[in-house]
């Protein structure tokens, strides 16, 4: 059954991170004048370091060379370095989750010993999925097939000799600006297909990223940045790729909502967690520090009651994270009963997002008006926290899968983009 006892070795990583978030990551993430501006540049040298301590390699198995991070491993890892700072979560564990899926479950011997040795050589080697993803924005069609005005894909046409030429934007791509292979979704025929492209390819370009807030979108109105890491679109335009870089086979979706979770993954979840536990640190700290009527603002029932609903949040959410990741490192426990056949990943991602924009105004609260000063670190985690609550993995519609499992309804396996 599920067991809350870390071992030796999970405990080793989350010492060792919470070391290296303190002394490396909060006095770049937090200083004065990093926190002022709404621009706030990925800190790239702190994604270096991370990826020198294993983190960019973390969940890859260790025959390929990585450690083998399990997904509660993975979890426990990105609460931590997202305390530090979210961006650099979002980062690392972009590519060490899609490193797990690439290098050791869709690869080829052969597509892994041209790739991977590059990977493993070269610490600023990212990753990023340029898809639409194919089970995101799902429960508006409750109980229903797909709907069909999902985002169209990039195509990809197979020529002659056996090469595949593709065509298409994809409006955001998570990791773009640093990644230097991408895995990229495009639609064949009547079916998908998924193509490695290295950054160099002719025909791939990555546009700029958005600005945090300015710019105009097609009808003039402002754009606000509204996502963490690192990301932005990506065009494809003849894109010529060997046939020797098609993962799996043709027509061939790799992925839906009933194998690895995407959409709401437990690390993800995990990273949304790391915000609100550093809100509520730092709430909890200032709480001991700040003296009003005589006594320090913690002593004060109204300051207590707040820290202690902070405190049950993150607990709760954190227990539910766990019991998700755990669930997917024992896919027999859902066959023997052990643990619900709900999607615990839908669920904890869901609760995660509502618990810590809970908490990250509450924890802005016991600052009173400090709380809402840019050069103060509150102002930027109730920021972080409403990406998460209004992200499309943790929309009104989200909860509507949930709804679905309860109700017995399976989706239709084919999907295409």
């Amino acid at each position: 059954m599920y067991d809350l006892h870390l071992t030796p070795e999970q405990l080793e990583f989350r010492d060792t991170l919470r070391d290296f978030v303190e002394k490396e990551i909060r006095p770049a993430a937090l200083h004065p004048d990093r926190l002022q501006p709404f621009e706030k540049a990925l800190l790239g040298d702190i994604v270096d370091k991370a990826s020198q301590l294993g983190l960019r390699t973390l969940a890859l198995s260790e025959a390929s060379g990585g450690a083998g991070a399990d997904h509660l491993t993975l979890s426990i890892v990105m609460e931590e370095l997202a305390s530090g700072d979210v961006d650099v979560a979002m980062v690392l564990g972009q590519t060490a989750s899609l490193g797990r899926m690439l290098f050791d479950r869709w690869m080829t011997p052969q597509q892994r010993g041209r790739f991977l040795p590059g990977f493993m050589e070269d610490e600023k080697y990212h990753l990023a999925w340029a898809m639409h993803d194919p089970v995101s924005g799902l429960g508006w069609s409750y109980h229903r097939p797909r709907a069909d005005d999902a985002p169209v894909a990039p195509s990809a046409v197979r020529q002659s000799n056996g090469d595949w030429v593709i065509n298409g934007t994809i409006d955001f791509v998570e990791n773009a600006p640093i990644a230097k292979l991408f895995a990229v979704s495009a639609k064949a025929g009547s079916g998908l297909c998924t193509l490695l492209v290295p950054r160099d390819t002719p025909g791939l370009r990555v546009r700029e990223s958005p600005n945090a807030v300015g710019g105009s979108g097609s009808r003039g109105e402002p754009v606000i940045r509204w996502h963490h890491g690192s990301g932005a679109p990506v065009v494809l335009e003849n894109c010529r790729v060997p046939g020797a870089n098609l993962l799996g086979k043709e027509g061939e979706n790799l992925i839906d909502d009933r194998d690895q979770p995407i959409t709401g993954a437990p690390w993800l979840s995990a990273v949304n967690l790391g915000i609100g536990r550093a809100a509520y640190e730092a709430a909890l700290d200032y709480a001991k520090l700040r003296r009003q009527g005589g006594r320090n603002i913690v002593e004060h029932q109204a300051v207590g009651t707040i820290l202690a609903d902070c405190a049950m949040k993150l607990e709760i959410a954190r227990t539910m994270i766990w019991k998700a990741a755990w669930a997917l490192d024992h896919r027999d426990a859902v066959a023997d009963r052990s643990v619900s056949d709900l999607p615990l990943h839908v669920v904890a991602s869901v609760f995660t997002a509502e618990a810590v924009h809970e908490v990250t105004l509450g924890s802005a609260e016991c600052f009173g008006a400090m709380g809402v000063m840019r050069d103060m670190p509150l102002q930027k985690y109730v920021n972080d926290g409403l990406v998460f609550l209004h992200s499309e993995s943790n929309d009104a519609a989200t909860k509507l899968r949930i709804a679905e499992a309860v109700a017995g309804y399976e989706r239709p396996l084919a999907m295409t983009a």
